[in-house]
């Protein structure tokens, strides 16, 4: 079988790839070599922009219920969200399972092909793809596909296979994770710090059920999680708590290190890695998932273009371009927050410090911005030698993200939001009565890969320029007035080449 794109892991990441590659109209298969899902759930919920960025293609509301989080830390210092003039807080107590069922069920909807029990054990590329060969249920075997997405996890095969270095820092200690039913416990959902840099977490999962999480410096520094018994967690958890929970049904067990990387290149030739695979961490507040399903909407859409044929040049590029730097942060705030979370004593003029700053609304905002993913900005300046270096600075809103909660009239009265309009994967222009239809007209060559609408903004809200071109993962690729370049310059360098050049005329700055 030939697929255009072969996704290896069918985690929340790889799917949310399938997903957004199938919106763009290519073939795609999800390889996973379980033969089923776990239902473990290492993750339990996900950042703002991350559930943003779900609610941007319908799929928040198929979650159901979950509860938001209004209380925001880092490495255990609380600061306080609702005195920042957005809502950064996220989502909370969401099980990955459920997540991975939902983002499953949509793949089934888009005819997405999930193969279970299928290893993959080799890799090599080819003048027009790759070819991957693998273990499956009726043997060994070998697929070509035109590209791969490595979404297998801290230990990537994809990684591995392609050559790609992932440095970072070597286990120093590990930690037990258990869910549990059956007991009554008291919650400690960010973590109760003990003497001697221990700690222990425990978040209700609702039924009689908590996860609870043992960070205890006796511990082997890299566990090996097939050896852990229950037993094990049972007795850890009561050295340090006082509490016996040796009566409870254990659900599942999890052992890890506190090892981290960052992969060098996040694209090698036809081969990609997103989430865990490019920026394996320990798990920390879902921040791995959350940079995971952000990776996938930033990749999904160019890598379909790229497949289309209407990517114009060096937009796969911009994949590592914008996401690489998230993981570069995302390492240090991992290293830092590890600090401050499992530190002893020594550590608490810090906390004090961390916690005087984040008093203050715009060191709280600054924090916020970075844990939330709200704060990401990626760099949109075209690549234009005849600017001013004046020009270069990001103007505006340019490479923001559009809040999709933000409200829109059109013309016929029915009122909508950015994140309803963005369901379907495709690139938007807005355009307002303000003397915007030169705007439409010159956009009507890209209408094959973008949608065209006009509409009046809600008051109150801001950005509400006169114009405004979004991409597919929500980012805002030009706006008039504010942004140094011609409309036709920015459908170019993000949607191509127009269907026709000779109508395509400059808009106004």
């Amino acid at each position: 079988m030939n697929n255009d794109v072969m996704v290896v892991g069918a985690g929340p990441v790889g799917l949310m790839v399938a997903g957004e590659l199938r919106l763009g109209g290519v073939d795609v298969t999800v390889l996973d070599k379980l033969a089923a899902p776990t239902g473990e759930s290492r993750a339990l919920g996900f950042n703002r922009r991350a559930a943003e960025s779900l609610d941007q293609r319908g799929l928040l509301t198929r979650l159901g219920d979950f509860m938001w989080g209004r209380m925001g830390h880092f490495g255990g210092v609380r600061f306080d969200l609702d005195m920042l003039d957005e809502d950064h807080s996220g989502v909370l107590g969401l099980s990955q399972a459920r997540t991975e069922e939902m983002l499953g069920d949509w793949l089934a909807e888009l005819g997405v092909p999930v193969r279970r029990g299928y290893e993959v054990t080799g890799l090599r590329e080819t003048p027009d793809g790759v070819t991957v060969a693998f273990d499956g249920p009726e043997g060994r075997g070998e697929e070509h596909a035109g590209y791969l997405v490595g979404c297998d996890g801290p230990q990537s095969t994809v990684r591995e296979l392609a050559g790609i270095r992932a440095p970072g820092w070597e286990s120093t200690r590990g930690m037990y994770t258990a869910e549990i039913a059956g007991v009554r416990l008291r919650p400690r959902p960010i973590g109760e710090r003990l003497p001697g840099g221990n700690m222990v977490l425990c978040t209700p999962q609702g039924e009689g059920r908590y996860r609870i999480v043992i960070h205890d410096k006796s511990l082997p520094a890299d566990p090996d999680p097939g050896a852990l018994t229950f037993e094990q967690v049972a007795d850890a958890w009561q050295r340090l708590t006082g509490e016996s929970v040796h009566h409870a049904q254990p659900l599942w067990l999890w052992a890890c290190g506190n090892a981290a990387g960052l992969a060098e290149e996040y694209r090698r030739g036809r081969a990609f890695l997103a989430g865990d695979a490019a920026h394996p961490i320990p798990p920390l507040a879902a921040w791995g998932l959350s940079a995971g399903l952000l990776d996938a909407v930033n990749l999904g859409w160019k890598l379909a273009a790229t497949i289309n044929g209407w990517a114009p040049d060096g937009l796969l590029d911009t994949y590592h371009a914008e996401r690489h730097p998230i993981g570069r942060q995302l390492m240090s705030n991992v290293q830092a927050a590890s600090m401050l979370y499992l530190g002893d004593a020594e550590m608490d003029p810090v906390r004090e410090l961390i916690g005087e700053l984040v008093s203050h609304k715009d060191a709280a905002s600054h924090l916020a911005g970075m844990l939330s993913g709200l704060g990401i900005r990626y760099d949109m300046t075209p690549d234009r030698h005849d600017m001013a270096p004046a020009d270069h600075p990001h103007p505006g809103h340019l490479g923001q993200r559009m809040p999709p909660d933000h409200q829109l009239t059109l013309p016929n009265g029915t009122n909508t939001r950015i994140g309803d309009l963005l369901h379907n994967g495709h690139g938007l222009l807005i355009t307002t009565n303000n003397n915007t239809d030169h705007i439409q007209k010159c956009a009507q060559n890209w209408a094959d890969r973008i949608d065209i609408i006009t509409a009046t903004w809600h008051p109150h809200q801001h950005p509400t320029p006169d114009a405004t071109l979004i991409r597919p993962d929500g980012y805002i690729a030009w706006t008039t007035p504010d942004t140094h370049q011609h409309l036709t310059h920015a459908l170019t360098q993000w949607f191509g080449t127009a269907r026709t050049l000779a109508t395509a005329q400059p808009a106004d700055r």
